[in-house]
């Protein structure tokens, strides 16, 4: 599972010889699809260079608190803990350590290591003595309370010659560990989801179709944040231009309502929860004329033929899964999804109304209210469709939870 996939981490080198395997660290993390910033101590740059850290992780290094160049730029270390998903302190030597501890801010990633608001793991790397030191213990210890998180150091050769505990925790051992420890903590870590997204196109002829200006993006964010909350997704995406991210996803692409319903009773039987936000069409042309449709009469007739509903054969096929469908509407809004529920055997409806401004198709928002089967009506402010999507998805967790 791409459990660091979308990732965004900060990587802090202290000054310890373990420095130089933290371009492997970067290399590692970068493959496994995180994002990654780097900052330095000034001890750390006599081990390894910032330009081999800004080539692999594709990001500027930062080692003060200011660039004296040309123009004097001010680091931000209140930014650089609010980016992180999470901070990774790798080497960590005892003096790192210990101004951790006791908040003696003398550089940029002490600063920043204050700063930061997401979880922070530390690998420590020192001789054995330092490492039994009582002090070092006790640095450990202090970190620990504050809900920071050790990765152990390994037994092995040491810099001063010596052989035994302190050497740093190799990088594809890191990465695991922190793999393991995440996933563990997501909550959504054994459950599989079908996801449906974006318009279907029904063809008319071979250049022509009926569709919508759905874009997509609401189901592909339903299927990001799902995947970064451990589960295992299945997205059903008609026409898009959009792109996942994530490697745990994974996309079946359609381009008609038939497809799209044949691609969802496949899955369905295998997933846990299945998520209808897709804008599929309602009805199809009867006949789809082999040929391009040539212009000669004033008009031209369709005659329509209704689409299979794909909520509704969730519904009639669903066992133990929670199902979630959307509801596009321009009156009587609660009064039709409510009826919605009920009809398709649904547990919750995420209802959209045309009328407000920055909601519906084809924006980065979207303002929706949620009503569960029991009747709850909860209205949502207006917000992007990543924030709305995590609070779907929090009513997933919360049913589990129970």
């Amino acid at each position: 599972m791409a459990v660091l996939s979308g990732k965004k981490i900060v990587l802090g080198v202290s000054g310890g010889i373990a420095a130089y395997k933290a371009a492997t660290l970067v290399r590692l993390l970068i493959k496994a699809g995180a994002q990654v910033r780097v900052v330095m101590t000034p001890a750390s740059v006599d081990f390894v260079t910032p330009l081999t850290l800004a080539t692999l992780s594709k990001n500027p290094v930062y080692c003060s608190f200011y660039n004296d160049d040309e123009e004097i730029q001010w680091n931000n270390h209140v930014e650089l803990g609010l980016w992180g998903d999470l901070m990774l302190i790798a080497p960590a030597t005892a003096n790192t350590l210990a101004k951790m501890a006791h908040g003696n801010c003398d550089n940029l990633l002490i600063a920043t290591y204050l700063s930061a608001k997401c979880p922070v793991y530390f690998a420590p790397a020192m001789d054995l003595d330092m490492y039994k030191h009582p002090s070092t213990i006790a640095s450990f210890q202090l970190l620990q309370q504050f809900g920071n998180i050790m990765i152990p150091a390994e037994k092995g050769e040491l810099a001063s010659g010596l052989s035994g505990e302190g050497r740093m925790a190799e990088p594809e051992n890191i990465v695991a560990f922190l793999e393991k420890d995440l996933l563990g903590k997501m909550p959504l870590r054994d459950k599989k989801i079908l996801i449906t997204a974006g318009p279907t196109y029904e063809p008319i002829d071979p250049v022509r179709f009926i569709g919508n200006h759905a874009s997509g993006k609401m189901g592909f964010d339903l299927a990001e944040v799902a995947a970064s909350l451990g589960a295992k997704v299945y997205l059903v995406a008609g026409p898009t231009a959009l792109a996942i991210k994530n490697s745990a996803i994974h996309r079946i692409d359609v381009q008609t309502a038939e497809e799209m319903y044949a691609a969802c009773l496949q899955c369905f039987p295998e997933v846990d929860v299945a998520i209808c936000a897709a804008a599929v069409a309602d009805y199809r042309p009867e006949i789809v004329a082999q040929e391009k449709i040539k212009k000669s009469d004033e008009s031209l007739t369709l005659t329509l033929v209704k689409n299979k509903d794909i909520l509704a054969a969730l519904g009639a096929q669903k066992k133990a899964q929670f199902l979630i469908g959307f509801a596009l509407e321009t009156h009587n809004e609660i009064e039709n999804a409510m009826l919605k529920i009920a009809k398709k055997n649904l547990d919750l409806i995420v209802l959209n109304s045309l009328r407000d401004a920055g909601a519906g198709f084809g924006t980065p928002t979207n303002k929706v209210t949620l009503i569960d089967r029991n009747g709850t009506i909860e209205p949502k402010p207006l917000q992007s469709k990543e924030a709305v999507a995590h609070e779907i998805l929090q009513k997933v967790i919360q049913h589990y939870e129970r």
